[in-house]
């Protein structure tokens, strides 16, 4: 029997066993209550939804998914459900702003600890408007930002942010 062990197979075969390992190590660190309680995948991560319950099965979208003291925020949208007359940039960012704010308390963060938002706008013009809404939001300085025109958002929002936050400690 003749063995061709070259470095290629060397490479894969000792990558394989490390993945193997770092799974391991990935769920030995996750707590047995959370194990379960099923509030935990193995791969240590948590899926609320928008009253801090766990999510089930039959939900598509999660609007707060939590791994490794960090918070990921799904876009939130105004849906303002008032005469399309009446809106304004400034009020769908501070019904936007107040869904962010109260998703990233459920995940276990403050609007200080956002690290990161995108911001998408369907009139560029409205830059200015949700400029300063947003700002109000963060008194302490404010996250990493990305702002985009965009073509259309759902539910006829004039506005949609996502964000990425760190847990804070307790």
């Amino acid at each position: 029997m003749t063995l061709n062990f070259t470095r290629r197979a060397f490479a894969t075969r000792f990558a394989s066993l490390l993945s193997a390992l770092g799974m391991t190590a990935a769920a030995a660190s996750i707590p047995a209550e959370a194990q379960a309680s099923g509030t935990q995948s193995a791969a240590g991560i948590r899926k609320l939804n928008g009253e801090g319950q766990p999510g089930s099965a039959t939900d598509i979208i999660m609007p707060v998914v939590i791994q490794n003291g960090v918070i990921y925020v799904s876009g939130q949208g105004a849906h303002d459900k008032r005469d399309s007359k009446d809106w304004t940039i400034e009020s769908h960012t501070t019904m936007v702003m107040d869904k962010v704010k109260k998703l990233v308390e459920v995940g276990g963060g403050t609007v200080d600890s956002i690290l990161q938002a995108n911001v998408f706008l369907v009139k560029i013009e409205h830059w200015d408007g949700m400029h300063k809404v947003f700002s109000t939001y963060f008194p302490h300085g404010g996250p990493a930002r990305t702002t985009v025109a965009v073509a259309a958002l759902p539910g006829d929002s004039l506005v949609e942010i996502n964000c990425i936050a760190a847990v804070v400690g307790k």
